[in-house]
Order: structure tokens, then sequence, then C-alpha cells
């Protein structure tokens, strides 16, 4: 889901999703579109930079995938464990990682929803 001039920042994600940041980042860095998948083979083939990726795999071939596609951000669903070879590799990679205990379904709605509400509402 591209953002486009509605505009999302890390910040925003994290408020909305009721999510817990592992890997800070830069919490003013702008989203420019929304991906959600398992499949790291899709977020290569069909990802793109700027893209923040919702995702159940908590490992580190996701944080791999987000340093190759250059994501902005990868964010961990369903309260997954996160492993500290996971978390040191984002630190080293520059990833910001943050967890929700929200579905991928409902992170995903939630995130849409807030880019389709009127200007000025939360």
């Amino acid at each position: 889901m591209a953002v486009g001039e509605a505009g999302l920042t890390l910040d925003d994600v994290c408020r909305v999703l009721d999510a817990e940041t592992l890997v800070p980042g830069r919490p003013e860095a702008p989203v420019q579109s929304i991906g959600a998948a398992d499949l790291m083979s899709d977020v290569l083939a069909l990802g793109t930079a700027g893209m923040l990726l919702l995702t159940g795999l908590a490992t580190t071939q996701a944080i791999r995938t987000a340093t190759v596609a250059d994501l902005v951000g990868v964010v961990f669903v369903r309260n997954k464990p996160v492993g500290e070879e996971v978390l040191a590799l984002a630190r080293d990679s520059g990833v910001p990682v943050m967890r929700t205990h929200l579905t991928l379904f409902e992170a995903a709605g939630r995130l849409y929803a807030q880019l389709r509400a009127p200007r000025g509402r939360p």
C-alpha cells in the first residue's frame, strides 16, 4: 500500500500499532509504502525503498531482506519473540525494529485506516 501524501512516520506507526520499539530508528523517518509478507522472496521482488515491512518472520532473514531492499523498518506481528541475534543484526545494519501484539491482518488494517482517515483525525 503506497502511503503517498497522507504521510506516516515510524513514530506514527508505533502509535497506531501500539508497538514496542526493539531497535530504535529515526522516529520522524517517513514511511513511503507498507507491505505485509512472510515470504522474503516476495519482499525482494515487490518491495521498494522506503517501505515498512509487517511480518511474522522474526528471523535474521527479515533483517537481511530489509537491508538489501532498503526498507525503512520492520514490524514483527503477533508478539513474536525476537532473538538477540536478530536484534544485533538489526542494530548493526541500522534497521529499526518494532513488535506489536496485533495480527498481520489487523496491523495492516489499522495502518490502512489511518491513511484513509480525514486529516487531523487519529
